[in-house]
């Protein structure tokens, strides 16, 4: 039998990573995991304490050895961090050891998406659209060199998205 693919999700916060990735695990049979939530279980902390106790170099070191196993399996649907692609080794697994589709999605979208959730330490701060412009000014460029495909998320459902993602796979 053919192996399994694995399809990974880059792209920033509130871009809709977990809900489409649920959506795109279940329609194709694929094992579903989260980075972010895959290090919460590991760690038993929140990410947010683990930013506040080892910053965000502790934490993007975690998040490099997490991706690195879970890439290293067959047949799943990977929702990484928005962060995640800052680190080259992470880009370079990614890219190696499956499709790659970036979540595209507009600063407002992004804004609306995550402007109650207390679980991102990056924006708990006075101005939290400035900050998702700066990291979309820094991090979008290593979104599209590391994709294999480009979704557009903003006025879509996320069922509607994972059945673009499939037809544009081809799977």
């Amino acid at each position: 039998m053919a192996e399994k693919r694995n399809i990974f999700l880059v792209g920033p916060m509130g871009a809709g990573k977990s809900t489409i990735g649920r959506h795109l695990a279940d329609e194709l049979h694929l094992e579903f995991f989260d980075s972010d939530q895959e290090i919460e279980k590991r760690t038993g902390a929140d990410i947010s304490w683990i930013f506040d106790l080892e910053g965000e170099e502790g934490f993007r070191k975690r998040e490099e050895n997490v991706i690195n196993e879970l890439t290293d399996k067959q047949g799943i649907v990977l929702a990484t961090g928005g962060g995640s692609v800052v680190s080259k080794i992470v880009r370079n697994r990614l890219s190696a050891r499956g499709i790659v589709v970036y979540l595209q999605t507009t600063i407002d979208k992004q804004v609306s998406r995550t402007q109650r959730d207390k679980r991102r330490p990056l924006l708990q701060n006075d101005d939290p659209e400035q900050v998702l412009r700066d990291l979309a000014e820094s991090r979008n460029p290593l979104y599209e060199e590391v994709a294999d495909y480009v979704v557009e998320t903003d006025d879509q459902s996320a069922r509607a998205v994972a059945n673009q993602i499939i037809n544009k796979i081809g799977l």
